[in-house]
């Protein structure tokens, strides 16, 4: 996945809305729509396999509505621009870490102080259960 390639293909693909963003900004928040909604849609991703799409599909699913777009808001500043700049950046982000691949975990043995630990600790446990028994006499 070439990032200059992503990024070109979410500046030209995407789908831009503008609303009123909540929160600060006093009189300026009644009068200019700063939030930002960009939306993207799964297929219109550049440079991709099919493999690849699925695995996004797959990470990115809580995002994806029913048309199959990624949506993210975003409401952070006072300036559109910002705003706008700032959707852009996740929504790369977003998508470059679903389509990384998790490395394979090797598998390792447990050391031989760990062993003895845990035989040691195992003994223990099973002296204080025994000292738990009814005593005869």
């Amino acid at each position: 996945m070439n990032t200059t390639e992503l990024r070109k293909s979410i500046t030209e693909k995407s789908q831009l809305t503008f609303s009123r963003s909540g929160g600060k900004g006093g009189q300026n928040v009644n009068k200019v729509n700063t939030k930002v909604h960009i939306a993207l849609s799964v297929s219109d991703v550049a440079g991709i396999t099919e493999e690849e799409r699925g695995r996004l599909c797959e990470k990115l699913s809580p995002i994806i509505n029913a048309d199959g777009f990624i949506t993210i808001s975003v409401e952070d500043e006072r300036s559109q621009e910002l705003n706008r700049k700032i959707a852009y950046a996740r929504l790369e982000n977003r998508i470059e870490t679903a389509l990384r691949v998790p490395k394979k975990r090797k598998k390792t043995k447990p050391t031989r102080a760990s062993k003895e630990k845990k035989l040691k600790l195992k003994k223990i446990r099973s002296e204080i259960k025994k000292n738990r028994a009814r005593v005869t006499e």
